[in-house]
């Protein structure tokens, strides 16, 4: 049997939530296009997402490691595929549109720069005369301008909806300018969801890349109300040793129970409101997806943790300090001498202005590329 996108729409009707958003229903893409035959448009956006350059280099850009310290550790790429993962369980399971959430979690970093939050600073500190620079803005950017892979528009032409979510994502570490996309409202609970299973995934999963590399060890988690929760839910005594299987089941475990108090927060608050449509939700002068207040405070308490012992650990501040240093320097001899940008990159310099061709270039280099560049540039040894 064959289903149609027509069809596909009708199983949207039948099996969404009220508040579900309908790719039926889409505000539609900037440039008009026919829709495909046998996908609906959310469908087809997840696919040109994933079928990019800059999804693809996602491989090779830091989470917390930088990426040749290791190929256990977490990158952006399987940070995305993660977030998408625990999107579509929360989504599925609440009635919301997975094919939207999972489209915007895919999305959320693809204008990640190399070395993770150290390469936004360095860029951001850059930038600051010329426009500025964060990664949300330049996920944007990439998929409505920089890539080019249509002969009759730039970027990937994504449904409104998607850019949408894509600019309404926010986290500790994002701060959304929703400028052109209905700033007085909140996102869709589509975009809500996806914000809070990045959350969820980057805690969860930094933990276990912390405790796999050895910069946190079990013992400094004693006290940490979520770590002795889930072990006690798993019969472990603190002085058992943490090997990799024990490992898998805590993160495992924590996971699933952050999983679980989301989803059945984010129904109580669904009930509280009485929304009946995607627009009354994203009329509310709250966000429905959110913890309960008990694993809120348990998750502050986590992510302050991992910030003091993991994200300020002696060996990731020194290799923040070095990824600044080498954005740096490449920023300011492209600059000073933009003749050593590849005579591609050159071209749209007229159009765009310096600065903003160098920041865009250096934004799409994998971790490796800039640290070769770096070579290239400034060891007399190494060949140009």
């Amino acid at each position: 049997m064959i289903y149609t996108r027509q069809q596909l729409e009708e199983i949207e009707d039948q099996t969404l939530a009220p508040y579900g958003i309908r790719s039926k229903n889409s505000k539609g893409r900037k440039y008009p296009e026919e829709e495909a035959d046998y996908r609906t448009s959310f469908q087809r956006d997840r696919e040109r997402v994933i079928h990019t350059t800059a999804f693809r280099r996602l491989e090779y850009k830091t989470q917390v490691f930088i990426n040749h310290e290791g190929d256990y550790y977490r990158t952006r790429l399987t940070h995305s595929i993660e977030v998408a993962q625990i999107g579509r369980s929360v989504a599925r399971t609440l009635g919301a549109n997975e094919d939207l959430v999972e489209t915007i979690c895919l999305a959320h970093d693809i204008g990640h720069p190399p070395f993770g939050h150290s390469g936004e600073t360095a860029l951001a500190r850059l930038m600051k005369e010329h426009g500025g620079f964060n990664h949300n803005q330049q996920s944007l950017r990439v998929v409505t301008q920089l890539e080019n892979r249509y002969p009759d528009f730039p970027g990937l032409n994504l449904s409104w909806e998607v850019l949408e979510g894509m600019v309404k994502h926010e986290t500790d570490y994002d701060i959304a300018d929703a400028q052109d996309y209905d700033p007085e409202l909140r996102g869709s609970l589509e975009a809500q969801i996806a914000n809070i299973a990045d959350e969820l995934a980057y805690t969860s999963h930094d933990l276990d890349d912390g405790l796999r590399s050895g910069m946190i060890t079990p013992s400094q988690l004693d006290g940490i109300a979520l770590w002795e929760i889930v072990n006690e839910s798993l019969g472990r005594r603190r002085s058992e040793t943490l090997d990799d299987l024990s490992r898998h089941q805590i993160i495992r475990r924590l996971i699933s129970f952050e999983i679980t108090d989301l989803i059945q927060s984010i129904d109580r608050y669904l009930r509280k409101s009485g929304v009946s449509s995607s627009l009354d939700l994203q009329k509310l002068p709250f966000n429905v997806a959110g913890f309960s207040e008990d694993m809120y405070r348990r998750n502050r308490e986590l992510k302050d943790f991992l910030f003091n012992k993991l994200y300020r650990h002696h060996r990731v501040v020194r290799m923040s300090g070095k990824a600044e240093r080498i954005i740096t320097d490449i920023f300011t001899m492209y600059q000073s001498t933009p003749a050593a940008l590849p005579e591609s990159v050159q071209e749209f310099i007229p159009q765009r202005g310096l600065e903003r061709v160098i920041c865009d270039y250096i934004a799409g280099m994998t971790d490796r590329f800039a640290i070769d560049e770096h070579l290239r540039l400034f060891d007399p040894q190494s060949l140009p």
